[in-house]
């Protein structure tokens, strides 16, 4: 069955919980600013603005990903997360895609994000679609070591 993606619904917060913290527990840890925007998604992430994209196949979220407003010039994609036993099918591709579509959508300027250097896979992903790296801004991640930009 081909992938596809949905906007955020309430009925997959526990599975953007899910994902996100098994790729956090497995390069790092859950750090104090990832609970807060787990018990938080509706407030810190959808009402100023963002959104979350889900990735589905034969109906089971696989993947992931959010967009947070920074300003009204720049949205910060963050979070975007693919179910282990999914990966290397191109579905971070999609969820980028998405993410890109919903930053010219929105009349965005910027798309952003903080990772860090640890996440080869990752970073390269973001390179392939033209992120380039950006002096790192003060974050509230302590795993955050590198930060790119996409200008659209």
């Amino acid at each position: 069955m081909e992938p596809k993606m949905i906007t955020y619904q309430p009925q997959y917060k526990q599975r953007f919980i899910d994902l996100n913290t098994a790729w956090l527990e497995e390069y790092f840890f859950v750090e104090q600013h990832d609970k807060d925007v787990f018990e938080n998604i509706e407030k810190v992430i959808l009402e100023p603005g963002g959104e979350i994209f889900f990735c589905l196949l034969d109906d089971e979220v696989v993947g992931t990903v959010a967009m947070q407003k920074v300003n009204d010039s720049v949205i910060e994609m963050a979070k975007l997360a693919v179910d282990k036993k999914h990966q290397g099918k191109k579905l971070g591709n999609l969820l980028v895609d998405a993410c890109i579509d919903f930053t010219k959508s929105h009349n965005y300027k910027t798309l952003m994000l903080v990772s860090s250097t640890k996440l080869d896979t990752a970073l390269n992903l973001y390179r392939k679609y033209g992120f380039t790296e950006t002096p790192l801004a003060e974050t509230d991640y302590h795993r955050a070591d590198i930060q790119m930009e996409l200008n659209l």
